[in-house]
């Protein structure tokens, strides 16, 4: 007879997260696991399988919380340039944040941690990456046909542009202590909507 889990994977799944989050993929051991989850090693593996199938499902968790704003308040009806300028700006102050700053984006330190050398990892950052410039794009679409962005600006070059902008916000929020930098970046950035 099997035997029934004597703990929610759910809720273990999110303190994984949160774990990883924190420390990062190879800073967090299996005993670090062990004893974050509260759970057994054996327990984990057998509902997780191995520790880099629990990274990529924790990732996949904190895409799946993170981007679905993004896309709403992108794809609110109304203006759509001061919904990609909101966007941008929420990325840079919560690159200066103190507190948020600390543990960055997960997205993106899995992008400078493990996507050089990891397959598995990079399809995820991509497909993030995918959506993310997906959204910004059609937003931009949109406000050029409301008139809201000059006629002769390339949407999907923007919304490339903008995409590496909200990362490097993220890269550079977390190593530097000078808000100014981020936030005069993102400032400059959205100059080039008008």
């Amino acid at each position: 007879m099997a035997r029934t889990k004597e703990f929610d994977p759910e809720a273990a799944l999110q303190a994984a997260l949160e774990l990883f989050w924190q420390r990062g993929y190879e800073a967090t051991s299996m005993s670090d696991l062990v004893a974050h989850l509260g759970i057994g090693r054996a327990s984990i593996y057998a509902t997780f399988g191995s520790k880099h199938e629990l990274y990529l499902r924790a990732l996949e968790r904190y895409d799946r919380a993170g981007l679905p704003p993004i896309v709403r308040e992108l794809s609110q009806p109304g203006p759509a340039l001061p919904a990609v300028r909101a966007v941008v700006r929420r990325y840079a102050t919560e690159a200066a944040d103190d507190q948020l700053r600390r543990n960055g984006c997960m997205v993106t330190n899995a992008a400078t941690e493990l996507a050089p050398h990891d397959p598995a990892a990079a399809r995820h950052v991509e497909r993030n990456w995918d959506q993310l410039e997906t959204v910004l794009h059609s937003a931009l679409v949109r406000a050029q046909a409301q008139g809201e962005l000059p006629p002769d600006r390339d949407p999907l070059a923007l919304a490339r542009m903008l995409l590496v902008l909200l990362q490097g916000l993220r890269v550079v929020g977390r190593a530097s202590a000078d808000p100014g930098r981020v936030r005069g970046a993102a400032e400059q950035a959205l100059a080039l909507l008008d």
